[in-house]
C-alpha cells in the first residue's frame, strides 16, 4: 500500500475517484470545490469549479473522454476536459443535490438526486431528463451501469436497490432486515455489489433481486466505496481504516491503512496500473493497493 498526500489543497476532503482517459486518476476534492488529478507516480494537480463550496462528490469518465462530476451544493453537473476546460449544467429540480454519477450504455451520463428523489440523465451536450423515484424520500445516492443494459442505484434512506432502464422505468428491490443503509454500488461477478453502513457486510444483488450478504471481519467495519479491481475481485474502502477484498468464494481479506480510521478511506476504483486507488476523506490523501504482481 502506498499513500500520496494531496499537495494542492488543505482539507480537500477527497471523495469520488475514477480512472481518466489520460491514464491518471481523477478525484472530487469536495472540501475545496476542485477536481483533482493524480498520476500513477503520485503527482497531483487540480482545477477549480465555479465555486469553492460547490461540493463536488462523484466523478466518472464520460463517452466524450471528459470527466463528468456532480456538484451537490451547486446543484449542477460538471464536465472537465483533461486539459482543464470546465463546463457546468444546472439540474432542473431545485435543490436536487446531485450525488452519484455513472456513464450509461446509451452514451449519456446518469446521476442521482439525493434530495430531489430523482434519477437524472444528461447527454454530452447538456440536455437533462429526470425520473422520479417511486419510494418517497428514498435519498438515491450512488449509481452504476449493470451488465444488463440498465443503471442500478442505491436508496440510502429507502433501504432499497433501484434499477432504471433506458426508457426511465424504475424497479425497486427492498433489502432484507439488517441490510443497513445502502451506499456505493458496482457491477461485479454475479450481479451488483454494494456497501451499506450499519450492516458490517458487503452485499450482492442478482438480477432477480435476491441479496447475498458477506459479513466483514471486525465489529467496527463501515464499508463505503466499492469497485472491481484489475484482478477481477471486489474491493471496498472501509471507513474504519481498512481496504478489503472479497474473493471468488466469499472470503474476506483486509489491509490496514496507516493511521487507520483517522484517514476515513472513502471511495475506491480500479487504476490504470495493477492497483486499486482510494480516497482518504479525512487523511487528505489518495492511496493505492497493488492487486497483481508487478
Amino acid at each position: 500500500m502506498t499513500e500520496y498526500p494531496i499537495t494542492t489543497a488543505a482539507d480537500a476532503l477527497p471523495s469520488g475517484i475514477t480512472t481518466g482517459p489520460d491514464g491518471a486518476l481523477w478525484f472530487a476534492a469536495s472540501g475545496a470545490g476542485r477536481i483533482g488529478r493524480i498520476t500513477i507516480e503520485g503527482r497531483t494537480t487540480d482545477f477549480p469549479t465555479s465555486s469553492p463550496d460547490s461540493l463536488p462528490l462523484a466523478v466518472t469518465t464520460g463517452p466524450d473522454r471528459a470527466l463528468w462530476f456532480t456538484e451537490g451544493n451547486a446543484n449542477r453537473i460538471g464536465r472537465i476536459t483533461t486539459d482543464g476546460h470546465l463546463s457546468e449544467f444546472p439540474v432542473p429540480t431545485a435543490d436536487g443535490f446531485p450525488a452519484g454519477i455513472a456513464a450509461g450504455p446509451d452514451g449519456a451520463l446518469w446521476f442521482t438526486e439525493e434530495d430531489g428523489n430523482r434519477i437524472g440523465r444528461i447527454t454530452p451536450s447538456g440536455r437533462v431528463t429526470e425520473y422520479p423515484v417511486p419510494t418517497p424520500d428514498a435519498s438515491p445516492l450512488s449509481v452504476a451501469a449493470g451488465t444488463d443494459g440498465a443503471l442500478w442505484f442505491t436508496e440510502l434512506t429507502g433501504r432499497r436497490i433501484g434499477r432504471i432502464d433506458r426508457t426511465g422505468r424504475i424497479t425497486e428491490f427492498p433489502l432484507p432486515a439488517g441490510s443497513g443503509f445502502p451506499d456505493d454500488i458496482v457491477a461485479g461477478p454475479g450481479g451488483m455489489w454494494f456497501t451499506a453502513s450499519d450492516a458490517n457486510a458487503v452485499s450482492r444483488i442478482d438480477p432477480a433481486g435476491r441479496v447475498t450478504r458477506f459479513p466483514l471481519p471486525g465489529p467496527d467495519s463501515s464499508p463505503s466505496g466499492i469497485a472491481v479491481g484489475p484482478d477481477g475481485q471486489v474491493w471496498y474502502a472501509d471507513q474504519a481504516g481498512r481496504i478489503g477484498r472479497v474473493g471468488a468464494s466469499g472470503g474476506i481479506a483486509v489491509y490496514p491503512v496507516k493511521d487507520g480510521a483517522d484517514t476515513v478511506p472513502f471511495r475506491i476504483t480500479a487504476g490504470p496500473d495493477r492497483g486499486v486507488w482510494f480516497t482518504e476523506l479525512a487523511g487528505n490523501a489518495v492511496g493505492r493497493v497493488q492487486t497483481l504482481p508487478p
